[in-house]
């Protein structure tokens, strides 16, 4: 049996720890029921009680003793904590504790440690103009508002990647168990390595009830937890009961066992002792009543112990003087005059039990990410360019291209950049990262397993949940990473990334919070090169919930070739606070501009690709054909190659976009162009034939402001698919070449009368693509070794 690193506590210090803890949960409850009258000097009337009773008492007196105990820990200890509360809707426990340490009134000096704002503090809880009720990006110390569940412990393994310092405690509510995305969490463990990382300390907190129903994990016999958990790999220690004096001296105890176990692991592996496997780490499971020290019964029904005790416990005080009895007596139960002094500070022998500085968990620069964020070390693009001596004769992979770039990246940042995805690396075409790191692997590695290591910097888990909570927990405590995915895939987050657009929403108003390095997105694998996989992988819809989000949060690239898609990568690497979302192929596919262009083009975001066109300032566009996307970029020059061919007279201008929400106006978008310089790309009444990658809703979405809206075909996808040959992807969408040019035809005025013949041999062109395809299985000879021919240049480089 291990020889304990610390005495245990002493009586006199646990009775000292209860104060404490009755001290957080007095004023988890004011914050719920008061307006005024915060020390109870007077008899509480319906005036002191607020008009709308909302919040969640249920979990909170669980959390407020967690935290009190951790903050012995933190004393004892002199270690770094993060304290993460899966049930962030006990958020009146992260506000009461905060507001004990100090660190809330140091952050918002308004809120005074004393009577007056004691009543401030309670009347700004769930009110108009006050905080929100949740562990929201306003509280001190939370990195994790806990409003949507299931995060928590994903989080906390992304906050200790590489922090050796740091040990992250994290509440798990019993509710939030039943999730998936939490289930998976367990295997972090797997990916967690104890010479560079830091540790996490799962505490399962069993109250037995949801909202209205009994929690699974709370009926589960003690002795199946511990196989469950035994099975996941962890060390499950059980603190169990309801009398406050045994739960204290249990809980004492074993967090005692629990962080000597910590050090005792990190220790060993750090002195080089060999692994013969995952290291079992400690797990709390703590059972304790839902409503812990509230009122027993309301009305004659049970509420503490039950699911009645998850809200607001004792619904009618402001107008049912029976109910704001059961208050008064419920507050005064916690002795506040053996707590707080006749200014209502908290007494001094009690103060002394917080920890100081940023070892306070209100203040842990680990909860406040910008403060540790060195700026990630980056090469020169230009190191890594496809030459291109004329548009379209070379061909490259552009993320093979971006990961020759991300291997660099690695090199020069071996502490704070990681690549998270689910198992699709190699199949994105990133794959030369792998000559510089490996992927994270903490089990077993058998003779022929390949970029396989226990300090690999690659996260790889077929879990899209876990790849972004691993990511968020990575960036809010100040380090730099990279999502790649499939594009169709991406939707399985789709609420994560509305959490954590909300929380950079929040935390940019917040001058306390500093600027985290932004959330970047890779998809790849994209709706049109699903050649095998077929309908299930083809959905390119993620784009239209990015731009849902507030302009100054969401942006949206495409970039056409490998040059814009380094120089794009490199931008969104370097940025702050922001979501960046890159869609780009992998496969083989022409090269457009060359380094110095593609720079110039993706400054500007977007613009007139002169050398495509044919137009003249004596001779302006009669059409302009414009894309954004890699394949819609391929099939617009080829539709405007077919123009030309056809139509010689006919004034074609060509547009490419790649900061698609730049589309939208400059009031809308902070990147948007304003009416005149939109109109000076896209004319202001000529036809526009836009070829998207994504559904065409968007395009007219993010245009509808523009003068020339009306004048706006889009061609995107349009849920038609299958498993067919890339350019038939495109006919069955209308998206090819054929339909682009034919509908250009349609749309300049007077031209379809002259133009019919052109038509029928177009409608001729896709007949004989229909009936080659499905005789042979592969694209028609024209489409597959189609090249953008050397027409005469008639404006330079792209602008």
């Amino acid at each position: 049996m291990d020889t304990p690193l610390h005495p245990p506590v002493s009586d006199p210090d646990l009775r000292l720890l209860d104060r404490y803890w009755r001290a957080a949960n007095y004023l988890s409850v004011g914050q719920i029921y008061l307006l005024d009258n915060p020390l109870l000097r007077q008899p509480l009337e319906a005036g002191h009680i607020k008009s709308r009773l909302l919040g969640h008492w249920g979990t909170t007196p669980g959390l407020n003793f967690i935290y009190a105990h951790l903050n012995r820990i933190i004393r004892q200890r002199d270690t770094n904590l993060l304290y993460i509360c899966g049930p962030g809707h006990g958020g009146p426990g992260m506000v009461a504790n905060t507001w004990l340490e100090g660190s809330y009134s140091e952050i918002y000096p308004d809120i005074s440690q004393d009577a007056e704002g004691m009543r401030k503090l309670f009347r700004q809880f769930s009110f108009p103009g006050g905080i929100p009720s949740h562990a929201a990006p306003e509280t001190p110390g939370s990195i994790h508002e806990g409003g949507e569940l299931g995060y928590s412990l994903v989080h906390a393994f992304g906050a200790a990647f590489d922090n050796p310092n740091l040990i992250v405690p994290c509440v798990i509510g019993d509710g939030e168990a039943e999730t998936g995305p939490l289930a998976a969490s367990w295997h972090g463990t797997k990916f967690l390595n104890p010479v560079r990382d830091g540790a996490v300390l799962p505490i399962l907190h069993l109250n037995g009830y949801k909202i209205a129903n009994p929690t699974i994990l709370g009926r589960t016999d003690d002795g199946d937890l511990e196989q469950l958990f035994n099975g996941y790999g962890y060390e499950p220690l059980f603190v169990v009961g309801d009398d406050p004096q045994l739960m204290h001296r249990q809980m004492a105890d074993v967090l005692d066992k629990a962080f000597d176990r910590i050090q005792q692991i990190q220790q060993a592996a750090r002195r080089g002792e060999a692994q013969k496997r995952v290291p079992r780490w400690p797990m709390i499971i703590l059972r304790s009543p839902k409503g812990w020290t509230g009122p027993k019964t309301v009305d004659g029904k049970k509420v503490e112990g039950f699911w009645r005790a998850h809200q607001v416990p004792v619904a009618e005080c402001r107008e049912n003087e029976a109910h704001r009895e059961i208050l008064q007596q419920w507050m005064a139960g916690y002795h506040p005059d053996e707590l707080f002094d006749d200014a209502g500070r908290l007494m001094p022998e009690l103060q002394a039990l917080a920890p100081t500085g940023d070892k306070r968990m209100g203040s842990t620069p680990y909860a406040n990410g910008g403060r540790l964020r060195n700026l990630l070390e980056v090469p020169d693009i230009r190191q890594y360019a496809v030459e291109v001596n004329r548009p379209g004769e070379t061909l490259a992979q552009s993320t093979a291209v971006l990961a020759s770039y991300l291997s660099e990246i690695f090199t020069r940042n071996p502490e704070n950049f990681r690549l998270f995805g689910p198992d699709e690396t190699a199949s994105n075409r990133l794959g030369k990262v792998f000559d510089v790191t490996n992927r994270s692997w903490m089990e077993a590695i058998l003779p022929w397993d390949e970029q396989l290591a226990q300090d690999g910097r690659v996260m790889e888990i077929l879990s899209e949940h876990q790849c972004q909570g691993w990511l968020e927990g990575y960036l809010l405590t100040g380090r730099h990473g990279l999502f790649n995915c499939y594009e169709a895939f991406i939707h399985i987050i789709d609420s994560m990334f509305n959490q954590h657009a909300k929380w950079l929403k929040v935390s940019r108003k917040l001058p306390w919070r500093k600027p985290i390095s932004s959330l970047n997105y890779l998809l790849s694998s994209h709706v049109w090169r699903q050649d095998h996989n077929g309908y299930s992988h083809q959905d390119p819809g993620f784009m239209d919930h990015v731009a849902n989000k507030k302009a100054d949060i969401a942006r949206i690239y495409l970039p056409p070739d490998a040059n814009t898609l380094l120089w794009v990568g490199d931008h969104c690497l370097r940025t702050w606070d922001r979501i960046n979302v890159i869609v780009a192929g992998k496969q083989p596919e022409p090269q457009w501009l060359t380094m110095d262009e593609a720079i110039r083009h993706c400054e500007k975001g977007m613009g007139i690709w002169h050398w495509a066109g044919n137009e003249t300032a004596e001779d302006p566009s009669d059409v302009v054909m414009a894309c954004a996307g890699d394949v819609p970029t391929l099939e617009t020059l080829a539709a405007v190659d077919l123009l030309r061919q056809y139509l010689p007279d006919l004034r074609v201008r060509v547009v490419n976009v790649v900061d698609l929400l730049a589309m939208q106006t400059k009031e809308q978008h902070p990147h948007g162009l304003d009416e005149q310089e939109w109109e000076t790309i896209f004319t202001a009444d000529k036809p526009v034939i836009f070829a998207f990658h994504g559904y065409p809703a968007l395009i007219h979405r993010l245009t509808w402001q523009r003068n020339n809206h009306r004048n706006i075909h889009v061609h995107g996808f349009n849920e038609e698919g299958t498993t067919t040959t890339p350019f038939d992807m495109t006919v069955l969408n209308e998206l090819d070449r054929y339909h682009l040019a034919q509908n250009a035809i349609l749309c300049v005025p007077g031209l379809q009368e002259e133009a019919g013949g052109v038509l029928d041999a177009l409608q001729e062109k896709l007949a004989a693509h229909h009936a080659w395809v499905r005789e042979y299985g592969e694209d028609i000879p024209e489409v597959h070794n189609w090249k953008w021919p050397s027409h005469e240049d008639k404006g330079g480089a792209p602008d």
